[in-house]
């Protein structure tokens, strides 16, 4: 009887806000959402830069004691809830709906992530000229140490290649960066970088259009709720799996390939012992789960009270680790190949860091035949996980807000409008970031704003909240009485002990 009655609550509060209008919206939102930068972006460069196989280690461990256990925590808390990430802790425990400020505050620096879009979609346009600008020397941009494709890949003699492309700046690279020459700078194609963050510089006119299209993009996907951003979703979380798809098959076929995949398969045991790389797998456990930001707990209020979230966790978080383990052969393929032309190894073939994806693959799909579509697809499928990843995003904001005021914002027209004017304001803000210094600003905010102490923070509050003020049985309670069954006792311990001694770690 109570589990009806509390049924019929939750089916009118649903209806008051909104709902998915069915099962595979939610798994494609989802989805389309965990599936995203810190699969195709993120995991293979954390990779390179932590030896390769070493860093899956690690990766794994967290996935099972952190990710998933997480995971079901935050959308259950949502399902029962039916309310966003700050009025979802105060009905639960209202001494830490803190914690919902604090995701607000995450939430607010996950809007920067747009700029991977804007870059995205800078090098799409690019990728259909008849000659790829990233392939040779010639252009306006380049300067006396530019190094087209051309290297004596049939040399034995890998350390003297190396010493070459140390003397040398590529052409894909110098497209990216800027010259740290003396004045007057050479300016380089894509962001014009500065010497430093303390110089702003101008704006730069074509990365501000590109942004401006993915702010409207943005707006048209969310501006009716879930009732438009739910039918984006049939699209933009499908279309990426059939470009990684032919990207894995390509990556597969190129020469030199399967060097690339041995130094991302074969761990080096000895980088374990590097504290460096566990803190790092952790973090990406959270960013590429978005757990601890407050979007599973918005996403799960919009569904049905009697949804099987426990079963959802284990399916979703499988699709979003086994999507960054694939996405690392797409990428470390693409690796193998261009150390095998420019006759270095895989380790040094370039240099780990978030440009990895744009230098590295347009360098080598400048390599292949019909560079134009190789290229075209990549970031085709970079801006498709980019975009479900930030309108999802700006979405669990604006909800959040709308359930904080419910009478502001449950006027016709008003979301609406509250929805213009964060996407305009945050447009305008986000033109620092494409200044000759934006970057920098980028970078600061990725370390310091979005990952280690800030998740780390966030999760041992989760845990302490739920698991020992609000009752770790309790909330098994409540996820039984949504989905039938009983979570494993291993949840629990996860929750009471085990997240919350390593986020202290």
């Amino acid at each position: 009887m109570n589990r009806q009655r509390r049924k019929t609550e939750k089916q009118k509060r649903a209806g008051d806000r909104g709902q998915w209008a069915n099962k595979t919206e939610y798994i494609l939102v989802v989805a389309g959402n965990v599936v995203g930068l810190g699969n195709v972006w993120r995991f293979p460069y954390l990779c390179y830069k932590n030896g390769g196989g070493a860093f899956l280690v690690p990766y794994g461990l967290f996935a099972m004691v952190c990710g998933i256990p997480l995971f079901l925590l935050e959308s259950s808390v949502g399902q029962y809830t039916q309310e966003g990430f700050v009025t979802s802790w105060r009905k639960l425990c209202p001494l830490a709906q803190g914690i919902g400020y604090g995701q607000a505050v995450v939430k607010l620096y996950d809007f920067s992530f747009i700029i991977i879009e804007t870059w995205a979609l800078f090098y799409l346009v690019f990728s259909f000229s008849a000659q790829m600008p990233w392939a040779t020397c010639d252009n306006w941009w380049n300067t006396p140490n530019c190094m087209g494709l051309s290297l004596d890949s049939s040399s034995s003699n890998w350390t003297a290649n190396l010493t070459v492309l140390k003397k040398h700046t590529s052409a894909a690279t110098e497209f990216w960066e800027l010259s740290h020459a003396p004045r007057p700078p050479l300016r380089r194609r894509a962001l014009g970088m500065s010497a430093g963050i303390e110089e702003l510089g101008s704006v730069r006119w074509e990365l501000a259009l590109c942004l401006l299209a993915c702010w409207v993009i943005c707006y048209f996907s969310i501006w009716k709720g879930v009732r438009s951003s739910g039918k984006v979703v049939y699209f933009t979380a499908t279309f990426p799996y059939v470009m990684l798809l032919i990207l894995l098959i390509r990556g597969f076929t190129l020469p030199g390939a399967w060097e690339g995949i041995y130094y991302y398969l074969y761990p080096d045991l000895n980088r374990l012992t590097n504290l460096e790389v566990w803190v790092e797998a952790g973090s990406q456990i959270c960013f590429s789960y978005s757990l601890t930001a407050g979007t599973l707990i918005v996403l799960g209020s919009y569904n049905d009270y009697n949804n099987n979230c426990y079963k959802d966790c284990f399916w979703l978080s499988l699709l979003n680790s086994g999507t960054s383990f694939v996405a690392g052969f797409v990428v470390f393929s693409v690796l193998g190949f261009m150390a095998q032309k420019q006759g270095v190894t895989v380790d040094t073939v370039v240099e780990s860091g978030p440009s990895l994806a744009f230098i590295a693959y347009p360098q080598a799909t400048a390599m292949m035949p019909l560079p134009q579509f190789w290229t075209a697809c990549f970031f085709l499928m970079l801006i498709l996980l980019s975009v479900d990843s930030h309108f999802v995003a700006v979405e669990c904001f604006i909800t959040t807000i709308s359930d904080l005021f419910p009478k502001q914002f449950g006027k016709a027209g008003r979301r609406e409008m509250f929805v213009l004017f964060i996407c305009s304001s945050f447009c305008l803000l986000h033109l620092l970031m494409v200044t000759e210094a934006g970057v920098y600003i980028f970078q600061l905010i990725d370390y310091y704003g979005m990952t280690r102490a800030c998740h780390y923070f966030m999760a041992l509050c989760e845990c302490l909240t739920l698991a020992w003020i609000f009752g770790a049985d309790r909330l098994m309670d409540i996820i039984e009485d949504m989905t039938g069954k009983r979570p494993s006792v291993f949840f629990k311990l996860c929750w009471k002990y085990i997240i919350p001694l390593l986020s202290l770690d």
